[in-house]
């Protein structure tokens, strides 16, 4: 037996199994259930055809060309893989977001609706080499048309530490030609909650939050070597044309933050108007590496339409930047 079959039978006797959609619970843990599809889709990085942040500035080069063919991660309700699930705006072009609460083991139903062999890697999570989505093993490529179902374990390692907030990110990506994948989009985040701070035992948000963002900061390589193909975006967008980051005065918002790319996505995050607060540091900047995650927390205290971008310089010009929106 190998380690993840014997974590999930040690799972399975410690309660009475009540089946509910996509989730299985028992007393101490529960075995989340995902459909999740790779699909082909044509993307459009500022579907506005307008520079939203500097409207008198215009696209420049980044705007001579918006809409390319990308793929996605899909998120389905069942194994029909027929009905959507719904998916906020402020994601983007990101995957959907996979959940769990420390203990919990999630199963991942991939279908590669594409033309090319995909997989899905996890970062973080406790895996065995046939789920790792990477580097060999029977998860590692999926052919196109096929499935294949992953068992990954958010064992206690998965899950925050104890600096950390009640629910942490990771990333999930493809990983047969990883950097070719990521390029194409192919990328997700999965949120691990702290256990016995899930608002229930069906819903693994934590309860000691109001609202939870994701923000991908990525350089998209469309075009090799020229400057108007780099799109320097968040999730999948640029100048302004994320829609979706709505806040209220004085409540509780956990923004999870990420980067995937090259030597050039080194970026320095900024929030105007607002902190956040970084293991214990008080900021309105942090930095994020390619491959790299964060999450941090804020209570917003000063209502308005706020900037929310790189502070490198070329970034920033390139149209790294997006909108976010306190109500009163």
């Amino acid at each position: 037996m190998n380690m993840i079959s014997d974590y999930v039978n040690r799972a399975a006797i410690t309660g009475v199994f009540l089946i509910g959609i996509g989730c299985s619970l028992t007393a101490q843990s529960a075995v989340r259930e995902y459909w999740v599809a790779a699909e082909r889709v044509s993307w459009n990085y500022a579907p506005s055809a307008q520079n939203l942040i500097e409207p008198t500035d215009g696209l420049g080069v980044w705007g001579q060309t918006l809409t390319y063919t990308k793929y996605r991660y899909i998120g389905y309700a069942d194994g029909s893989y027929s009905t959507p699930l719904p998916q906020p705006a402020s994601m983007g072009i990101l995957g959907p977001q996979l959940r769990a609460v420390v203990g919990d083991t999630l199963k991942i139903h991939f279908m590669n609706k594409t033309d090319r062999p995909l997989s899905m890697h996890p970062h973080g999570v406790l895996y065995d080499k046939d789920n790792e989505g990477a580097d060999g093993g029977a998860g590692a490529s999926v052919a196109p048309g096929a499935r294949y179902t992953y068992t990954w374990v958010a064992d206690a390692a998965a899950g925050p530490g104890p600096a950390d907030p009640s629910s942490i990110v990771w990333l999930y990506h493809s990983h047969v030609m990883a950097e070719e994948e990521m390029n194409l989009g192919l990328i997700g985040t999965l949120v691990i909650t702290r256990k016995g701070m899930a608002r229930s035992a069906s819903n693994p948000m934590p309860r000691d939050v109001d609202q939870e963002f994701t923000t991908l900061f990525m350089i998209f390589n469309e075009e090799e070597s020229k400057e108007s193909g780099l799109k320097h975006t968040i999730n999948g967008r640029i100048f302004g044309n994320l829609d979706g980051y709505e806040a209220r005065l004085g409540k509780r918002v956990r923004w999870h933050v990420a980067a995937l790319g090259n030597e050039q996505d080194n970026h320095t995050v900024h929030w105007h108007g607002q902190t956040v607060l970084a293991h214990g540091r008080r900021t309105d900047v942090i930095e994020v590496l390619p491959a790299s995650m964060i999450s941090v927390d804020m209570v917003p205290r000063s209502p308005g339409d706020w900037l929310l971008h790189c502070h490198v310089n070329d970034h920033m010009l390139a149209g790294m930047s997006a909108r976010w929106r306190v109500l009163p």
